[in-house]
């Protein structure tokens, strides 16, 4: 893992910040190499190291299924909740200052899991998902209890074009009292999206204001997809 922490660590987190301000969201290209993604698609069928499978159709959030990883996670993912967290923190710091929000998000990973165990979030969150021919994502927001980081990543694990063709990732903003605003990305394979769990500063004339933003995944046409999400909070269940 210490080839995954490297490249976090020599990342442009300038660029980054900068994009997860202006738009929301900050692409990260090739973070992954081809081993390691196909690492990661293989646990999919694993029979163990999971704590809950959810059917998307039985419970109205689209068409597909996904996994729960279970503690302890596997390296890789570890490394990634781990090592990204920090670069992420002072961002989220600023968002708050910037919409007179109290909240303080500690500066490492391990300081924020402690303070989910003392609201009674002990849940891994990290999942891995998988569409088929038509499958979707309804628009959401993965909160899981009061205590939460406001942003999140996605890992693709497949090519768009070669294994799958649809299955766009979608984001939605809503701006106070007008039509939201839809954003369509197609991410690489081995490529991490960096988004917003629920909201994001955006500055007004009287100051800033807080743009709600939820997200999904759009009808896929023909093939397989696989992503595998990193939240930083742990959930309640």
């Amino acid at each position: 893992m210490d080839r995954i922490s490297e490249s976090i660590r020599h990342l442009d987190w300038d660029a980054i910040g900068e994009s997860l301000h202006s738009k929301g969201y900050g692409l990260i290209s090739n973070l992954l190499i081809d081993v390691e993604v196909e690492h990661l698609k293989k646990l999919y069928d694993k029979p163990d190291g999971y704590r809950k499978t959810v059917a998307m159709e039985r419970y109205r959030f689209g068409l597909g299924e996904y996994k729960y990883f279970d503690y302890p996670l596997p390296e890789i993912i570890q490394t990634l909740r781990t090592e990204l967290y920090p670069h992420l923190a002072p961002i989220a710091n600023l968002w708050m200052k910037a919409l007179k929000i109290d909240a303080h998000f500690p500066k490492t990973h391990q300081q924020l899991l402690k303070e989910c165990r003392q609201n009674h979030q002990t849940k891994p969150t990290p999942l891995i998902l998988k569409y088929g021919e038509r499958g979707f994502n309804t628009l959401h927001q993965d909160l899981y209890g009061e205590v939460y980081f406001p942003m999140q990543a996605v890992l693709f694990l497949s090519e768009p074009t070669v294994d799958y063709a649809g299955g766009e990732f979608v984001l939605t903003q809503q701006t106070p009292r007008a039509q939201s605003k839809a954003i369509v990305l197609q991410p690489k394979k081995g490529d991490v999206l960096l988004f917003t769990t629920n909201f994001r500063p955006v500055q007004g004339k009287n100051g800033y204001y807080r743009m709600n933003m939820k997200h999904g995944v759009s009808e896929l046409h023909w093939g397989e997809r696989y992503t595998l999400g990193i939240i930083f909070h742990d959930a309640t269940t």
